[in-house]
């Protein structure tokens, strides 16, 4: 999937940066940046040169937004990757914003609509982990991207996010405690659903007529195999490197088929596969161990793979996995 980026900065934009430059040395302050209390963060891509305290936090990746503001600070700029309209905040996210930031966009990242809104921090901590994107926004300014090792796009995990987060906005005792608070959480949904050990599962979609499904580094996945799961090597085995999905055609849709079967829809309805002859030919489909997340508020929350996304897939969806496992 390619991302649009412009080769430069936008003249307004490149003006406000040489102007800051000028008043720096006009007062002689050459101060790296780490010397002068702020931090140096190590992401995919290399080390980052974060300031302290950042005011001007533009939260472009995939549930950046609503990370920073479980660490107590709002973004003036933020991606609504999920469509969820209004600010970009689902309601399983309890913090909000005073003023409602920027929304910018997804998959197409405009760098001048970035520059105006003057950045001293761009989080971009689950994309595409486009290089040539993340040479352009850290020209506008210091840019955290994915933790080292993410080698899956979009495959940061929750706990991963939170960490690098909480580093870049001096954090980490707040994003350490949201850890380990999660992680807790997790703990007890395994010590109460012990029939998920070793089950194989499979998580799919339906997309504008195409049926994918997930893969190893893929935050769904990622969730379920936590819980005690192993994706389904009829699809894992058919996973691209530095991908996060397959597509399935009308020939291999019985790949899907596992002890559990995770499906959601992306733009219409749940009926797109409850109706579909294919998918409900499934065995998982006939026997009753086919999991469709109609509710849009729940699928959403089970793919954010925040914190908040991760708590409340825990509350909501794991009992719906559970059932078809216990009898």
């Amino acid at each position: 999937m390619h991302i649009s980026r412009s080769l430069a900065l936008p003249a307004a934009a490149l003006a406000l940066a040489l102007t800051l430059t000028a008043c720096s040395s006009d007062n002689g302050d050459t101060t790296d940046p780490s010397e002068a209390g702020g931090v140096v963060v190590t992401d995919m891509f290399g080390d980052v040169e974060v300031p302290a305290n950042p005011q001007r936090v533009v939260a472009l990746g995939w549930s950046d937004a609503e990370t920073a503001l479980a660490l107590g600070v709002q973004p003036v700029g933020a991606s609504d990757w999920l469509g969820v309209g209004g600010n970009g905040l689902g309601p399983w996210v309890d913090e909000t914003y005073d003023t409602d930031p920027t929304i910018v966009g997804t998959f197409d990242v405009d760098m001048e609509s970035i520059a105006a809104l003057a950045p001293d921090l761009i989080l971009w901590t689950r994309s595409t982990n486009d290089k040539a994107v993340y040479d352009d926004l850290s020209e506008i300014a210091p840019t955290v991207a994915a933790p080292p090792g993410t080698d899956v796009a979009y495959g940061t995990t929750w706990d991963g996010q939170t960490e690098i987060v909480a580093q870049a906005l001096g954090k980490v005792d707040e994003g350490k405690k949201l850890v380990d608070d999660t992680q807790a959480l997790v703990d007890d949904t395994i010590a109460a659903n012990p029939e998920f050990a070793g089950k194989t599962v499979a998580v799919g979609t339906l997309y504008s007529g195409q049926v994918g499904a997930y893969v190893r580094g893929d935050t769904r996945v990622d969730f379920l195999e936590s819980l005690g799961m192993e994706n389904t090597p009829a699809v894992q085995n058919l996973a691209q490197p530095g991908a996060f999905s397959i597509e399935l055609s009308e020939e291999n849709i019985s790949a899907l088929d596992a002890d559990l079967t995770v499906m959601f829809p992306i733009g219409t309805g749940p009926e797109v596969i409850t109706d579909n002859p294919s998918i409900q030919g499934l065995p998982s489909a006939r026997d009753g161990r086919l999991v469709v997340l109609g509710d849009q508020n729940l699928s959403n929350a089970f793919s954010a793979a925040s914190v908040a996304g991760t708590r409340y897939a825990l509350e909501n969806a794991v009992p719906l996995f559970a059932a078809p496992l216990k009898g």
